[in-house]
């Protein structure tokens, strides 16, 4: 008679981590929307979940990690981009490709998360410090992967003037769902009014950076 294994198969197991993981993930969101992030604790989204504390914890080190459980792909997004251009393409052309693409596919990474989402981080001094250190993250993941893309050290002051600039747009622009989100404009609406207005913002740094990282 052969002996049951004491674990799992390793992609059975990694789907059941994913699995607990987006659960409290889950229960944790409908907790910060029902009562505000502030006023949620670790034990109340434990209980909610039926994991132990231990448990929200080893899966997420911050309570503000529940909220931003996408942030490394927020962080990495415009580095991907960059990463991702075309042959003859600079790195504003191939930003202004990906942003185009998330305003008409109204992704939640690019801002379109809803009122209530919205609401919830616009209410929490927490979640909006946090959000600006993710995008001041965002912008050194962009000069980092802008110096790879034109052989110069992250600290060149061209590289790092070009990660300003594309990352304030993106910051901007991100704001600009945000203000529009909680004005209560649905997100069909935005995307039809941010178009235009990303178009008219990367307008303005074709003059300096059109040329700029061509692959």
């Amino acid at each position: 008679m052969t002996a049951e294994p004491d674990t799992a198969p390793l992609g059975l197991r990694e789907a059941k981590k994913q699995e607990t993981r987006q659960l409290i993930s889950d229960r944790a969101t409908q907790l910060f929307l029902a009562q505000g992030f502030e006023r949620t604790t670790i034990a109340e989204i434990a209980e909610a979940a039926r994991v132990a504390k231990k448990t929200v914890t080893n899966y997420f080190a911050r309570k503000e990690d529940l909220v931003f459980d996408r942030q490394d792909e927020f962080v990495s997004s415009l580095a991907r981009a960059v990463a991702a251009r075309q042959p003859g393409e600079s790195a504003l052309s191939s930003l202004r490709r990906a942003c185009e693409a998330a305003i008409a596919e109204q992704d939640p990474v690019a801002g379109f998360a809803g009122l209530e989402f919205s609401r919830m981080i616009a209410e929490s001094p927490t979640l909006v410090t946090c959000l600006r250190t993710l995008h001041d993250q965002r912008e050194q993941a962009l000069a980092d992967a802008l110096a790879d893309a034109v052989g110069e050290p992250a600290s060149d002051i061209t590289v790092r003037t070009a990660a300003a600039l594309l990352g304030a747009v993106h910051r901007t622009l991100f704001q600009r769902i945000q203000e529009l989100t909680l004005a209560g404009h649905p997100n069909h609406e935005i995307a039809a009014t941010l178009a235009p207005e990303a178009a008219r913002a990367f307008d303005l740094l074709e003059p300096g950076l059109a040329d700029f990282a061509v692959a």
